[in-house]
């Protein structure tokens, strides 16, 4: 994605309003702006308050900021309108390779909960039929990276398929209409595609590659408020601590807070992985092979150093 595209992102009308309530007064940080979607552990975090509760006593407020996906986050926190988010493994290399303003403060890796879903009565019975076939996929979200290593895998090629850009609001009504024939995507919209829209798993995404999560920052932010931004993975990653052990709760959480059905919720949460932790060599190593593919197949316009923006506290 060149730089030109990438700007072009729409960031949505909650992240732009965002950038009209900065986050600093007069050289104190008053204010933490948080991206998320509708999944994952920051939508615990939000539920139980659990980043408000631990800096309310030094008098910073904490504001959330939903997407429908990592690439619109990224262009928000790159523009500085969002300080911390969870996206997917492909959001921050296309952003990386844009330029953008953004480090790696955390990883997870994620065991389960995205891959590609036919309609149960298609012939597509296995990837080599994907050949010629419209797929669904938001453009430069971990799902596009699904699709790349799917492919790989059964030794197609990029322009085997024919790729159909779309937003996870937008291909779930395609799918389940015939526009698209098969459909890569993570929970919970992989569960809705699963339960509501007549899909049938074709392949997880484990059984393709190793796939990891991540908490991004904004550089500047992580310059200038590094011990902030350590309190702030530490919390996130307490919650998905607790998350581990309280799936019930967690998917009623995650139902209240996204408006997705509980059962759909209930899905989710009991496949998902909410441990969050360091980003890791092997996590580094992976990450980077997504982003060397990336740039072999042309998808981003320059080769990147993925080591070369991962956050290390400078007091740790």
């Amino acid at each position: 994605m060149q730089r030109r595209d990438f700007l072009k992102l729409s960031i949505g009308t909650a992240a732009a309003a965002a950038i009209a309530s900065p986050a600093m007064a007069q050289g104190v940080l008053k204010e933490i702006r948080i991206g998320y979607q509708k999944t994952g552990v920051l939508v615990i975090a939000r539920q139980r308050a659990a980043l408000e509760k631990h800096f309310a006593p030094q008098g910073i407020d904490v504001k959330w900021i939903e997407f429908s996906s990592g690439p619109p986050m990224m262009e928000a926190m790159n523009v500085g309108s969002v300080d911390f988010g969870a996206v997917g493994d492909s959001p921050p290399v296309f952003a990386q390779a844009a330029g953008a303003a953004i480090v790696y403060a955390a990883g997870q890796p994620i065991t389960n909960g995205q891959g590609i879903l036919v309609p149960k009565d298609s012939a597509i019975r296995d990837i080599a039929d994907l050949k010629g076939k419209r797929v669904g996929f938001t453009k430069g979200s971990s799902a596009h990276n699904v699709v790349v290593q799917t492919l790989e895998k059964a030794g197609l090629t990029y322009a085997d398929i024919t790729p159909v850009y779309l937003t996870p609001p937008d291909a779930g009504p395609a799918f389940a209409n015939g526009s698209i024939e098969a459909w890569a995507i993570w929970d919970p919209y992989f569960a809705i595609g699963e339960t509501k829209q007549n899909g049938r798993i074709l392949i997880n995404a484990r059984e393709v590659t190793k796939t990891n999560s991540f908490y991004i920052a904004n550089r500047d932010f992580a310059k200038n408020h590094g011990t902030i931004l350590q309190q702030i993975v530490e919390v996130t990653a307490a919650a998905g601590t607790w998350a581990e052990q309280h799936r019930d709760e967690v998917a009623r959480s995650l139902a209240a807070i996204t408006g997705v059905a509980l059962d759909i919720q209930t899905v989710a949460a009991n496949r998902a992985n909410f441990v969050v932790g360091p980003v890791t060599d092997d996590i580094v190593a992976t990450q980077q092979g997504v982003a060397d593919r990336f740039y072999k197949l042309g998808l981003i316009p320059k080769p990147i150093v993925i080591r070369d923006i991962v956050w290390r506290n400078p007091a740790a």
